[in-house]
């Protein structure tokens, strides 16, 4: 059982470029009425959302149910479970601090509480003007870096809190 409300036109009025981006991704799966089936594409097909429109907002999330046959609580369910997915919107910088074990016994906390003074967000907010955002990670599976910061897709290992002025500043 699919979602009720129709998407596909609210999520023209977000970007109809990316609204078709991901109209024609979706098309390209080959999706049944299986429900059981199409659940296997829910997470590639959440990455690649999340990847047009920089988050999952909730017409998006409505879409991607209708489209697979889901109900939207499936969805979401996957979206809150995961912390790579977000439902919030994102800055242009995307900063995440590691806090896994390695990371945190090697000062993670410190960097969190350097970049929190520094960028004057507290974790999980997005600046005002849509350049940074803040969050943690439990893990990016490079311990024998850490503590590591990632910026977007580039990872910054072995950081200390002298080094976030440096990071910020890779971001101009």
């Amino acid at each position: 059982m699919s979602c009720p409300i129709s998407s596909k036109a609210e999520l023209s009025k977000l970007s109809p470029e990316k609204a078709e981006e991901l109209e024609y991704y979706l098309d390209s799966l080959p999706l049944t009425e299986d429900r059981e089936k199409n659940r296997g594409f829910l997470i590639q097909s959440l990455h690649k959302a999340q990847e047009i429109f920089t988050y999952l907002p909730s017409v998006v999330q409505i879409h991607v149910a209708n489209k697979l046959g889901l109900h939207l609580a499936e969805v979401n369910g996957v979206i809150s479970f995961y912390s790579f997915f977000t439902d919030k919107p994102v800055g242009r910088f995307k900063i995440n601090i590691c806090t896994g074990t390695a990371c945190f016994v090697k000062g993670a906390d410190k960097l969190v509480e350097e970049f929190q003074r520094y960028l004057g967000l507290k974790m999980g907010e997005t600046a005002a003007d849509g350049k940074f955002s803040l969050t943690a990670l439990r893990c990016v599976g490079a311990c024998s870096m850490a503590p590591v910061v990632m910026v977007n897709d580039r990872v910054y290992g072995n950081v200390n809190a002298k080094m976030v002025p440096e990071i910020i500043n890779d971001c101009k």
